[in-house]
């Protein structure tokens, strides 16, 4: 990963570059609605002989047609949509347990995204520096509350109410690699009645 479109507060925070290809045997590709003009950007580069080299995952917006066509009109050997990140990452997951020394892996969108991409690619044994990621759309946060464990998807505000534990979180700007999410802890704890404004910051 390369230079942060994001100030870096400290150091387990991701940094961001901007997506450009690069020699490989494969290249994978994973984005969502924010970060689909930057797939088309770089594939649109290539020239037709290396689109069999080519694989796009993509996360559409609810009820999206036109990126999804073209997307598709890229003419990859393989193209997918898949209604949640989850579902994405997971197909993503199964390409990759098949992919050979020298392939690539582009991501680009939301955080969430990203950092699920980049943690699924970490975990089939990508090469960190097989990895590029470029940073589109909302600042929203993958959050984990570490009181009870359950992940909170798209957070703005800081704080946050854990939706499981009901506990008002401070979203710290420490992030996990490995859970491609940043930690949130309980903001009063000595004085759960002390009431604290919500804001909108991630956005």
């Amino acid at each position: 990963m390369s230079e942060s479109l994001i100030e870096e507060s400290i150091l387990s925070r991701p940094t961001y570059g901007t997506l450009k290809i690069v020699p490989g045997l494969a290249h994978y590709f994973l984005a969502d609605a924010s970060g689909a003009e930057c797939v088309i950007r770089v594939v649109q580069e290539l020239p037709r002989d290396m689109m069999e080299k080519v694989h796009i995952l993509y996360v559409p917006t609810p009820g999206e047609a036109a990126l999804i066509t073209s997307l598709y009109a890229l003419g990859a050997k393989r193209f997918e949509h898949f209604p949640t990140i989850e579902e994405a990452v997971a197909k993503l997951g199964d390409w990759l347990s098949g992919a050979k020394m020298g392939s690539q892996l582009y991501l680009a969108g939301t955080e969430g995204l990203v950092g699920q991409g980049v943690a699924k690619g970490e975990e089939c044994g990508l090469d960190h520096t097989a990895v590029q990621c470029e940073h589109r759309g909302s600042l929203a946060r993958r959050v984990q509350c570490v009181h009870c464990k359950t992940m909170i998807e798209d957070v703005t505000t800081q704080p946050v109410k854990c939706p499981s534990c009901d506990l008002l979180l401070l979203v710290r700007d420490h992030y996990s690699r490995r859970l491609a999410a940043f930690q949130g802890v309980c903001i009063n704890a000595e004085d759960p009645s002390e009431e604290i404004e919500i804001k909108e910051v991630f956005k």
